[in-house]
């Protein structure tokens, strides 16, 4: 570094990495989606480093109280909240409610999200504007409640999960790929516009991984998946966690509006 230069407020001014400069203690999440798969596997890790972290659901369920439970276990602080993600009216309540309970949203993971594919000619209207509602205008939605917060505090972190299908398309698809791809640019604007005010906003773009949904995909059509990924197996949710708790460290205070891919290596860019 040169003398000049101004070292980060976030880090330690050493040359190597210590275990501290991972720590989120301190820090509160907020995961929508937290209560499976992808989701759940976010929520633990990040509680795992340290922070307290509030989870999301589209109904109160068992899963959701589960995580909670796993969570609260570690030592940390964690609250469940049911709510319907297509409704702006609705995701405004969970926020006053989850803001009662958490003062401060410091990490937020947009990671709900839903598919409703089916052949573009054979694609409704309704299961069009069903897939974007949650999907994109959702992502929206919740981050309108924290983001302007987080700029408040000077400092805050966003991620939000998009798909290997929005940045290469896939058939059957068109309305999830047409939501991951607004995911991106609506990622890349919001790293723009809140850069200089200490929030990072960047996506992540999994492959296909190891959940409950990929599990329903067609024997034939998960092996030509598989033969379509370089290392030649589905991802497991704690490897994208892994992503996720990366960005949302004070190690990743220079990254942002960027998209890590976690794909395996089907998609090289």
């Amino acid at each position: 570094m040169h003398t000049n230069e101004i070292p980060s407020p976030e880090l330690n001014n050493t040359e190597f990495v210590r275990m501290m400069d991972w720590s989120l203690h301190g820090k509160t999440a907020l995961v929508t989606g937290g209560s499976r798969g992808i989701g759940r596997a976010i929520a633990l890790s990040l509680a795992s480093l340290g922070a307290d972290v509030a989870i999301t659901c589209y109904t109160g369920c068992k899963f959701a109280t589960d995580v909670q439970a796993e969570i609260q276990d570690m030592g940390r602080r964690s609250a469940s909240y049911s709510h319907d993600i297509a409704k702006p009216e609705d995701v405004e309540r969970m926020a006053r409610e989850v803001s009662m309970a958490f003062p401060s949203i410091d990490i937020l993971v947009n990671n709900a999200g839903i598919t409703r594919d089916r052949s573009f000619k054979k694609m409704t209207l309704d299961m069009w504007q069903g897939v974007l509602a949650v999907n994109l205008t959702g992502v929206f939605s919740v981050t309108r409640c924290f983001i302007d917060a987080m700029a408040d505090r000077g400092w805050g972190r966003i991620v939000n999960i998009s798909s290997i299908i929005g940045e290469a398309g896939g058939f059957g698809q068109a309305n999830y790929a047409a939501a991951k791809a607004g995911v991106i640019a609506l990622t890349k604007t919001l790293a723009l516009e809140y850069a200089r005010k200490g929030v990072t906003v960047n996506a992540i773009a999994p492959g296909f991984v190891s959940t409950r949904m990929t599990a329903e995909v067609p024997e034939r059509a998960m092996q030509s998946v598989l033969e379509r990924t370089p290392i030649g197996r589905l991802a497991e949710p704690r490897e994208i966690a892994a992503a996720v708790s990366f960005l949302s460290s004070p190690l990743a205070s220079y990254i942002t509006g960027h998209v890590l891919d976690v794909n395996g290596g089907m998609l090289m860019r």
